[in-house]
């Protein structure tokens, strides 16, 4: 920029005259004299420009004095936390030795109740819940105790550096930060190989790993963050999920009949599991956590032995009364984008995730394992469909539907294909519908009362960090986060099979998607 006489610079110049921008340095920025590196504004007039001379570059350092208009703190929020890796895990054994299955209980919803309060009072008196005011600040796990150490020392000689002036000093600084630079490359290279390598052969959690590498998840903005927003998300989707169910109701007659079932065995008894099964069910599980669990998974996991009998019982109770406790019937759902990219101020880009306490997922997984093993003894699952189902997966359904196009286009024929996605899917299961369907599948009874008590009073709110909606009641659908829900979708979509087949048309249905197609 020191030399107008060239056609760029005169170029340049014009560029930020028609932007309304002004450029403030009229003196050498480089080590050979030039004025390389600028300071440009618009509507803002800098101070004390000045260049000093720095050791790891041939560039100056530009330093000048701005008037904004801006806060200098960082921003905080108030967090709640458990010092859950600080407990004693033989104190905590010992306390949860001491929690014994009460003699008289009258209903499920009371044993629940029972173990809840047992194991937030152990919880409570061994970590209590703690606040701390904290910034928001970049995670670096990676960062490790030796690569402070070194960021120290080049500080320390950067400070030595400033203070001589010799040329020794800054070779010195210089050669530390290079040093100090491939060190975090390093550890960088280390950590996340650790995380690769730690779950090779695990497709799916390799999954998740790169994308939260290479897509870090997207925080809601600041007014998300507020009781009336979670209401207002909350009535959004409900009023939505009404609508939808509004339109599917038709004065149409259907004068399709389902295909009778030639049921080998009703189901109209659970089996009840004894402690070893239940114990597997618990030890297969994830250690996830849900915020309306009475402690975290993993402590319950850790300490299984003495809890074992005690929610053997739930279990056992459930089961035999055909009733679902309404503890269990409470799901706290979390909003997320559907892409990283999308605009989260528009509510129809979020979806909803329903999180439930762990051991109403494991009941769900007892009563799930039982109604697989009917559908599959009675031959009741559709041929083409494909997802939550072991040895049913997306290969499955492409290698289907492709080889039929390709026998279609083999044979001279055209092939129409229409893909069908049913809109909130999951939410808008009708459940006098689902139930009428359990019940000409042979479910009858016990197991019958106790799907009718996990459909219905179900009651749903948002939690968004400490802010939550009131409760919303919940008149049809599944739970997305549940085990039992896409078993019970597919029960639900079992008749397409028949309406498919009656005109003729070929099908494969993946999950809530649907592929029909017809050659000709």
């Amino acid at each position: 920029m020191d030399n107008n006489d060239l056609l760029l610079t005169r170029d340049f110049s014009s560029c930020l005259e028609g932007s309304e921008f002004k450029q403030f340095i009229d003196f050498p920025t480089h080590s050979k004299g030039y004025t390389l590196d600028l300071v440009c504004c618009s509507g803002l007039t800098p101070s004390n420009l000045s260049a000093t001379e720095i050791p790891i570059t041939d560039h100056f350092l530009l330093s000048f004095n701005l008037t904004l208009c801006c806060s200098s703190t960082k921003p905080t929020r108030l967090i709640s936390f458990r010092n859950i890796e600080n407990i004693d895990m033989d104190i905590l054994t010992t306390r949860l030795d001491n929690v014994q299955i009460p003699d008289f209980y009258s209903t499920p919803d009371d044993l629940l109740l029972y173990y809840n309060n047992c194991l937030r009072t152990v919880l409570d008196s061994l970590a209590p819940v703690k606040t701390h005011t904290v910034s928001f600040a970049r995670s670096a796990p990676w960062f490790t105790s030796d690569l402070r150490a070194l960021k120290a020392k080049a500080r320390q000689l950067e400070r030595k550096y400033k203070k001589s002036g010799l040329t020794v000093d800054s070779e010195i600084y210089k050669y530390h930060l290079l040093q100090y630079k491939d060190s975090i490359s390093k550890a960088k290279q280390s950590f996340y190989s650790g995380i690769i390598n730690s779950y090779e052969g695990n497709a799916r959690t390799l999954f998740l790993v790169f994308n939260k590498l290479i897509q870090p998840p997207n925080a809601l903005p600041p007014h998300f963050y507020s009781s009336e927003t979670c209401n207002s998300l909350m009535l959004f989707w409900t009023t939505k999920i009404n609508n939808i169910h509004q339109q599917l109701r038709s004065n149409v007659v259907s004068t399709l009949s389902p295909e009778p079932f030639l049921l080998l065995e009703p189901f109209s008894t659970f089996h009840l599991p004894d402690l070893s099964d239940i114990s597997e069910f618990i030890c297969k599980s994830k250690p996830a956590t849900c915020h309306l669990d009475p402690m975290p998974t993993g402590l319950v996991k850790s300490c299984l032995s003495s809890l074992l009998p005690l929610i053997s019982a739930i279990i056992h109770s459930s089961l035999t009364t055909g009733i679902v406790s309404s503890l269990f019937k409470t799901a706290l759902v979390t909003p997320i984008l559907k892409k990283p990219s999308l605009d989260p101020n528009n509510f129809n880009n979020l979806r909803p995730i329903s999180n439930l306490p762990f051991i109403s997922k494991i009941l769900e997984k007892v009563v799930a394992a039982q109604l697989h093993l009917h559908l599959g003894n009675n031959n009741i699952y559709e041929r083409f469909q494909s997802g939550f189902r072991s040895c049913h997966s997306t290969e499955t359904a492409l290698l289907k539907v492709t080889n039929d196009l390709l026998i279609g286009a083999d044979s001279g024929l055209l092939t129409i294909l229409v893909l069908l996605d049913l809109s909130s899917a999951f939410d808008t299961i009708s459940h006098s519908v689902l139930l009428s369907r359990l019940s000409s599948l042979g479910i009858s009874d016990t197991p019958l009362a106790w799907f009718q008590s996990y459909l219905l009073d179900r009651s749903q709110f948002i939690q968004i960090r400490s802010f939550r909606s009131r409760l919303f009641p919940v008149t049809s659908g599944v739970p997305q986060g549940s085990v039992l829900g896409p078993l019970l979708f597919i029960i639900y979509i079992l008749p397409l099979g028949t309406i498919f087949r009656k005109f003729d048309l070929q099908f494969y249905c993946f999950a809530d998607d649907t592929q029909l197609y017809l050659s000709c």
